[in-house]
């Protein structure tokens, strides 16, 4: 039932797996004390916050269209999406507008009637704030009655 193992091969294996384990948090410790940034900041989440009706996963995509999405690096004031250079303020404008045509699924009402893009350019993560107003929705009836 049990497989015999001679004393300096257990020792071995044990040396081995300490020296792994000591090189991998070497290693982490390394990574996680460097504080200098040569490829810039990458965009690392979107945060939806103020949304009641329309769904995250759609502000968001929406939002993604403007430049703000994982593989875009914000480098100073410049964001560099794999395509081309922008602004970042022209980046963060584009996102609220795109994120006020966010609509209720199945329908084409707009019920946000602002947003308010923030990122943080030492973390990358981007922070939208939409506030939802249905007093501005024009809803029409286009179903027959008859």
């Amino acid at each position: 039932m049990f497989i015999k193992i001679r004393r300096d091969t257990l020792i071995i294996l044990l040396l081995a797996f300490i020296l792994i384990l000591c090189g991998r948090l070497i290693t982490y410790v390394a990574y996680a004390s460097s504080d200098e940034v040569t490829d810039g900041v990458p965009i690392s989440g979107i945060i939806v916050k103020g949304n009641d009706v329309v769904p995250v996963d759609i502000i968001r995509s929406n939002v993604m269209q403007s430049g703000l999405r994982d593989g875009s690096v914000i480098h100073g004031d410049i964001l560099k999406t794999s395509k081309k250079e922008v602004s970042l303020q022209d980046a963060i404008q584009t996102a609220q507008e795109f994120a006020k045509r966010s609509t209720v699924p199945g329908t084409s009402v707009a019920p946000i009637s602002a947003a308010d893009v923030q990122v943080d350019k030492n973390t990358g993560i981007v922070t939208v704030t939409v506030i939802e107003d249905f007093s501005s929705v024009e809803l029409k009836n286009t179903t027959n009655q008859g």
